[in-house]
């Protein structure tokens, strides 16, 4: 068994990392759709409400809540399944949570690049304002980084550099999931 999970502000590359392990068959629960659950339940947007509930969440339940709801639907995957990503940690103290639970078996990767090259990929992709906006990317990176993320990402137990090719960055994923942390750590170095 074991639960990897990722850290890195917007447009790193989390999301085709989810997208990889999706590709080879490895669940992916994603923390951004515990927060795009819970907007629906409040009868809120999630594309305009996400960073506001996302923060009342850490509010009324402790700033490890959207952790501690992933963990129930990161563990029914373990029940059928050797390998779990778990998709956009965002602080210290949900690192520490999944940590707790999993123990060894729990591996951080922070997937970095520079500010230029995420915006870049951001504007190309276009989900939201903040996509487009490098002002409100800033903001967002602001909001992200104030819940702790830095602090996680200075922790992780591996880090890619996601500054090549898109096939550069699938072939590492690949071999972070068929090889093992210890495989990518020696790759990106």
């Amino acid at each position: 068994m074991r639960v990897i999970g990722t850290v890195g502000l917007p447009g790193s590359g989390k999301g085709e990392l989810a997208e990889v392990a999706r590709e080879a068959g490895i669940p992916v629960v994603t923390m951004g759709d515990i927060i795009r659950e819970e907007c629906r339940a409040r009868g809120l947007d999630p594309a305009t409400d996400h960073g506001k509930i996302a923060k009342a969440l850490r509010e009324e339940e402790g700033d490890d809540a959207i952790a501690a709801r992933s963990l129930p639907v990161v563990e029914d995957h373990l029940d059928s399944n050797d390998v779990v990503v778990v998709d956009g940690l965002r602080s210290d103290v949900e690192l520490d949570r999944f940590r707790d639970a999993f123990g060894d078996e729990f591996v951080l990767v922070s997937v970095e690049a520079p500010f230029e090259t995420r915006a870049e990929r951001l504007g190309d992709r276009g989900r939201d304002e903040s996509d487009t906006d490098v002002e409100s990317l800033k903001k967002r990176e602001e909001r992200e980084l104030d819940f702790g993320m830095g602090e996680a990402m200075d922790r992780a137990d591996v880090v890619i550099e996601n500054t090549g090719t898109l096939d550069e960055y699938r072939e590492t994923i690949t071999r972070l999931f068929e090889e093992g942390p210890d495989a990518v750590a020696e790759a990106n170095p």
